[in-house]
């Protein structure tokens, strides 16, 4: 099941997990059956446990947190894109410059969290960077059950946010209302799914 992470481990990639990982197909199958707004309750209330493992380390670096507070005003409306896209950005910035690499990928998760706003598909991005951070920051041999145990969190965790989007959900930006948007994790779904 993770024959593919230890490959990029093993070759230095700085990202360990992809859209194919075989132990993410299951979290993939169920991000595909969502709506925009689902999928975004879910990467930022995930991305608040990212944070706070963030925080513990870095906790004078604030880029992270301005990140995921302006994408969340963002999903309801009360901060326009060009404030979220920098403050996203920035999350970015932050994970290049503190040269920590299992923190860094922290914080790319966070940026990935906050995009997920702008696109469905960034959502993907939190678990294959914050999944990365797990396996950096374990021994070579002992990645397998924290690994498990996340992706069973994440699983979990879109299950209630789907439940939750439109019954408990915040008040909406305009352009998240919209379901006729497909998403792009549905999108990639149906180009690879051969046509009989």
């Amino acid at each position: 099941m993770f024959v593919d992470v230890e490959a990029r481990l093993n070759k230095g990639n700085k990202i360990l997990f992809s859209r194919d990982s075989p132990c993410l197909q299951e979290l993939t199958a169920l991000m595909r059956v969502q709506n925009h707004r689902t999928l975004v309750m879910w990467a930022l209330d995930c991305a608040k446990g990212t944070l706070a493992q963030f925080e513990s380390k870095y906790p004078h670096e604030p880029r992270p947190r301005i990140c995921l507070a302006v994408s969340e005003q963002w999903a309801r409306g009360e901060a326009k894109m060009p404030a979220a896209r920098h403050a996203i950005l920035d999350a970015h910035q932050a994970a290049k410059e503190i040269g920590d690499s299992a923190y860094g990928a922290l914080c790319h998760a966070i940026g990935h969290a906050g995009a997920t706003v702008h696109v469905a598909s960034h959502a993907l991005g939190l678990p294959m960077y914050e999944l990365t951070a797990i396996v950096l920051s374990c021994d070579p041999d002992g990645f397998r059950r924290p690994v498990t145990q996340k992706i069973h969190f994440y699983y979990e965790n879109l299950l209630l946010q789907a439940q939750r989007t439109d019954t408990s959900g915040p008040a909406w930006a305009k352009f998240l209302l919209d379901d006729a948007n497909i998403s792009k994790e549905s999108a990639v779904s149906r180009k690879r799914t051969p046509t009989l």
